[in-house]
């Protein structure tokens, strides 16, 4: 609502029964005056446009709010468990039931008889109902506060009654009683009789074969046929004439021979009638005795399809639910927005504000230049504690506080509309003595442009004597103002602090930044001068200002410089603390993922050595068998003597075998370590842990610089425990990219820069050093890009029988640029 609001005030009022009801709480006198002046009502409109249906939207722009703070908080932490539920992304729907007040109330009158479409309207409330209840005792768990607005519902052997007498559009069927079925096919007999009948005489009318002047009509509930009049046409067929044409040539009769036939007809008719009657009437006893669970049952779907609009419009403006507390008390608002800016298509552009006013603060002056969101503010603080007092969330971040106010005051011009040019200093000064008379430490009070409208130095006294008496009173009081006095009140008045909105100098438009405890400039002349008002006129407008005023403006400029400083640098250091995180979570995120790869290659490294050394002796004592063996046929050909060299030489074989088993390479004993002068630069060497790498520096510290992959890593030369082979000199190809005549394994293979070709080489390559190696997994970064390298490789993995599994890595490690890849072990 535009235009200038008067000192609307929140009185005694008292909530209905229950959580859904609502109260009534502003004072008969001047009921809306203060939510009119902040649009509320405007406001409203936003949150009903969330509801499924009309009653639910009639639900929610009747909310006003309340005083009662446990009913406050009730129906807040109601709106909170919903909206959890649809944040969670759970479906949480609310039906339109129709409009069956009216008919409840008629259930309530003795001997009356509803309509079919009276009935059937019942029944739709009885689905709507049943839907509501279903999906409250779904929600039950993440929502009991909400669960507990279902009621009880008719036994569902009524709906079952209702569908089979009733149609959607309040047709009663054959199917609600055989009497019924009898009636209506008896009325069709009778119809058919009556029409052939009919038809029979008007063929017999007609002559030369000549057509009939129109065919079986009905007039007046009788059925009739077309007879001509004129010569030849005379009333020569007996009957009743129920009508005549417009030109009265042609005349409706009824034949006598028809007669009984029509009377047949209409008996039947009447019977049918006297039933339908009597099955509406039996419908109505039945649904008579159910009243009052029909009456429940619309209310709640009523009060659910609001609860839920008031749960979707809180998930979409990122509503949080307030602290509440009795009045006089805190006052926190975190991350607020006005409600009507997130209703246009700049939602994105809303800048929220915070306000928090310490123990003993009362009063805040917002001061600052035309057209820098000053009456936003005050409005929207206003909004924000009237939303959260009728029940619904509002566009608030976590950490706010609202205190339930007992009273609102409000005297807000909108400076673009008709009505605030109306608007006279009497006007205001009316307002202010309403304030005076009846503000109380519970008291919420918003003031526009306080002391306007008169001469500045009266205007600013009576400004400054008002707020001191509304912070001694101890109500939380919110004035915006152009006057400079103003903004000294603070060192004045304990309880009163000053308040801004940000306004850039350099391009002299509002940021709508919220500032708390530091006053604003008006920038008057600085605006004047940037719309072309002469210099001469500028410089003698600034020497007219008196010295305190260029003073205070001059103090609030470097202030504002200064400001402007520390918040590039907090601004710079927040950049540098979010890097240094991330580097942080970089570096653990590698150091983790190192250890756990030194410890797989590790425990790999000592399985397959077991593993061998039990290969070796099972491979021992077969051939320690087979020799038995030999020597037991040869017991039988030779003498003793002979077996004897025998087993001597063949023992001498299998000690011989057994030794250079025992020479093979294997991980070093703790006690077994390499030096320097075991290796050279070039050299492959594997860790105790089971890494392999190529030393590139032998350093004076006893440690080595080693290539693992595409890694560089340095270790001490004692954790070397075996030197291996040496690969063949690698050359660069130039079609794909990957080192020619070697099968060197790494741990990572970068393919970024690679066609599909050369990718799908390397990937292969790479895989085959990699199980040659006894790799347990290879990491190949792919980039996002296009997709094409990311395909390629991962469809030559997903093809290749020695690959367990591949997955896309971490976020922290590269994302969908990298795919990890898993050999079977």
């Amino acid at each position: 609502g535009g235009g200038r609001g008067g000192p609307g005030e929140l009185m005694d009022g008292v909530p209905e029964s229950g959580d859904s009801g609502t109260p009534s709480p502003f004072s008969p006198a001047d009921p809306d005056g203060a939510l009119a002046a902040l649009e509320f009502f405007t406001a409203l409109d936003g949150v009903a446009g969330f509801a499924a249906g009309p009653l639910g939207q009639r639900a929610i722009r009747s909310r006003r709010p309340s005083i009662d703070l446990d009913w406050v908080r009730r129906q807040l932490e109601t709106v909170a468990e919903v909206a959890r539920v649809l944040a969670g992304g759970e479906s949480v729907d609310a039906e339109d039931p129709p409009d069956v007040e009216a008919i409840t109330d008629r259930l309530d009158i003795a001997g009356s008889v509803l309509s079919g479409e009276e009935i059937a309207a019942l029944g739709r409330l009885l689905i709507a109902a049943r839907r509501t209840v279903a999906t409250l005792t779904r929600i039950r768990d993440e929502a009991p506060r909400s669960a507990s607005l279902a009621c009880p519902l008719p036994d569902k052997a009524l709906d079952r009654t209702l569908e089979r007498a009733v149609d959607p559009k309040g047709e009663v069927l054959d199917s609600a009683s055989p009497a019924l079925a009898a009636a209506r096919k008896m009325v069709h007999v009778a119809r058919e009789r009556l029409l052939e009948k009919l038809e029979t005489i008007l063929r017999s009318t007609t002559r030369g074969g000549s057509d009939p002047p129109g065919s079986v009509t009905v007039r007046d509930g009788r059925y009739v046929i077309p007879v001509r009049r004129g010569a030849g046409a005379g009333p020569r067929l007996p009957g009743i004439i129920h009508d005549t044409s417009a030109s009265h040539e042609t005349v409706f009769l009824e034949p006598t021979e028809a007669v009984d036939l029509g009377n047949a007809l209409r008996e039947a008719e009447v019977a049918e009638r006297r039933e339908v009657h009597r099955v509406l009437r039996d419908l109505t006893e039945r649904l008579r005795t159910e009243r009052h669970c029909l009456r429940d049952a619309f209310e709640m779907c009523i009060q659910f399809d609001d609860l839920v609009a008031r749960a979707r419009y809180a998930v979409a403006v990122g509503g949080v639910m307030p602290r509440i507390e009795r009045a006089p008390g805190t006052l926190v608002i975190a991350s607020g927005r006005h409600p009507l800016l997130l209703t246009g298509p700049d939602v994105a552009e809303v800048v929220p504000f915070s306000l928090a006013l310490d123990a003993g603060e009362h009063t805040v002056v917002v001061s600052g230049p035309n057209a820098g969101g000053k009456t936003v503010v005050l409005k929207a603080v206003g909004l924000l504690a009237a939303f959260t007092q009728a029940g619904i969330i509002p566009p608030l971040g976590e950490g706010s506080v609202f205190p339930v106010f007992q009273r609102f005051f409000a005297d807000i011009g909108d400076h673009q509309s008709i009505s605030a040019n109306l608007s006279t200093f009497s006007a205001h000064v009316r307002a202010l003595r309403t304030m005076l008379e009846h503000a109380d430490a519970a008291s919420l009070i918003l003031i526009d442009e306080i002391g306007s409208g008169t001469d500045p130095s009266e205007g600013a006294a009576l400004a400054m004597s008002a707020l001191k008496a509304f912070t001694t009173l101890g109500a939380t009081t919110l004035a915006s103002t152009h006057l400079g006095g103003l903004k000294q009140m603070p060192e004045r008045v304990p309880g009163v602090v000053n308040a801004s909105l940000q306004f850039d100098p350099e391009t002299l438009s509002p940021t709508y930044h919220f500032r708390k405890g530091v006053p604003g400039r008006s920038y008057g002349l600085a605006i004047a001068r940037r719309f072309g008002v002469p210099v001469s006129v500028l410089d003698e407008a600034e020497a007219n200002l008196p010295e305190q005023e260029r003073a205070l403006e001059a103090l609030l400029a470097t202030l504002e410089d200064r400001e402007e400083t520390l918040r590039a640098a907090q601004e710079t250091l927040a950049l540098v603390r979010v890097e240094l995180d991330a580097s942080r979570r970089d570096v653990a995120a590698r150091a983790s993922q190192q250890r756990e790869i030194a410890a797989e290659l590790d425990r790999r490294a000592r399985e397959a050595e077991r593993d061998g050394r039990a290969r070796a002796r099972a491979y021992l004592l077969d051939a320690r068998s087979k020799v038995e063996d030999a020597l037991a046929l040869a017991r039988a050909a030779v003498d003793e003597a002979t077996a004897r060299d025998a087993r001597r030489l063949i023992e001498a074989g299998v000690a011989e075998a057994a030794n250079a088993i025992e020479a093979l390479p294997r991980a070093h004993g703790p006690d077994e370590r390499m030096t320097l002068g075991d290796v050279v630069d070039g050299d492959r060497v594997r860790l105790a842990n089971g890494t392999v790498g190529e030393v590139l520096t032998r350093r004076p510290d006893g440690r080595v610089d080693l290539r693992v992959g595409s890694m560089r890593m340095r270790v001490g030369i004692g954790d070397v425990v075996e030197k291996l082979a040496r690969h063949p000199a690698r050359r660069r190809s130039a079609t794909t990219g990957t080192y020619a005549g070697a099968a060197t394994a790494v741990l990572d293979l970068d393919l970024r820069g690679f066609t599909g070709d050369e990718a799908e080489a390397a990937t292969l390559a790479a895989i085959d050093a990699a199980v040659l190696a006894d790799q347990p997994y290879l990491r190949i970064i792919h980039g996002k890009g296009t997709g094409v390298v990311r395909e390629r490789v991962r469809r030559v993995v997903s093809e290749d029988s020695r690959v367990a599994g591949f997955q896309f890595a971490p976020r922290e490690a590269g994302g969908t640029g990298v795919t990890v890849v898993e050999f079977v072990s």
